[in-house]
């Protein structure tokens, strides 16, 4: 799903690609108080790193990503997106948090006075065929992203490739409250988790049917959380933790008839 391009050469190695998700389905909700979330401000500083863009060759390539949003377009993300490698990536922790980058150190490329702000939705894989310096854009201990060419061509003229560029980490504000996708089947149930704002990324996700107690999930990959636990027929509940530690508890999201491919909204975050 992201093709490095560097002028017209090519990264051989495609990641993986994700069928689109079921059309959301919304539901009524009531809820908590909630933290307000904000990024560090060490976290918020510029810092240097380089970017490369790619360009859908078919419909498949915008679609999909290694945090599992699946159709960027219809999850929210559109292609204000970005793929970060290992060094950055955190093995999918990252997913979901929010990057502005501006171009730097060339006059020739760069759009002056621009910057963009980006969601980690995709991961750039190493590839160990080259060095770091050489074709091994994304191999560490480079800080590298990939974006979409729409969103390259707001900072540097497309043609420039590989850019010096700076990011920095900042709140992500979004249209709406955080989206639960259910898929699953029997008592497994995976949980796709959307749309945060603040931190953007969740390091943990607790669930509540109407007849339980809070009960943990367990990453599976990128934003999608599980758990083994007969909760059918139950009005569920969710409990989601940024990396900064604040918390949002939305009860009654999905309601006693729930079912699986449906998506519902919770509480939100606040962002200062």
């Amino acid at each position: 799903n992201i093709k490095h391009r560097k002028m017209q050469l090519s990264l051989p190695l495609l990641l993986l690609l994700l069928a689109a998700l079921s059309p959301p389905a919304t539901s009524h909700y009531s809820s908590s108080t909630s933290s307000p979330s904000s990024v560090s401000s060490s976290a918020s500083e510029w810092r240097p790193a380089r970017a490369t863009y790619y360009a859908a060759t078919n419909p498949r390539d915008e679609v999909g990503g290694a945090c599992g949003y699946g159709d960027l377009v219809k999850s929210g993300y559109g292609m204000a997106t970005v793929g970060l490698s290992e060094t950055l990536f955190e093995r999918g922790q990252i997913c979901g948090a929010c990057f502005e980058l501006r171009c730097v150190d060339d006059l020739r490329w760069c759009i002056p006075g621009t910057s963009i702000i980006l969601t980690a939705t995709n991961f750039c894989a190493p590839n160990y065929g080259f060095d770091p310096d050489g074709g091994g854009h994304c191999n560490p201990p480079n800080k590298h992203f990939v974006l979409p060419i729409e969103a390259f061509g707001k900072i540097a003229i497309w043609k420039a490739g590989n850019m010096p560029v700076q990011y920095r980490r900042i709140n992500c504000r979004r249209e709406g409250s955080i989206r639960f996708t259910i898929d699953g089947g029997g008592i497994f149930i995976s949980v796709l988790i959307t749309n945060v704002a603040g931190s953007g990324d969740i390091s943990a996700v607790k669930v509540k049917g109407s007849r339980t107690g809070w009960l943990p999930m367990g990453r599976n990959w990128g934003q999608n959380w599980h758990i083994n636990a007969d909760l059918k027929n139950q009005a569920l509940s969710f409990e989601v933790t940024a990396s900064d530690k604040s918390t949002v508890t939305a009860y009654n999201v999905a309601p006693r008839n729930w079912d699986y491919g449906q998506t519902f909204e919770g509480k939100q975050f606040e962002t200062p």
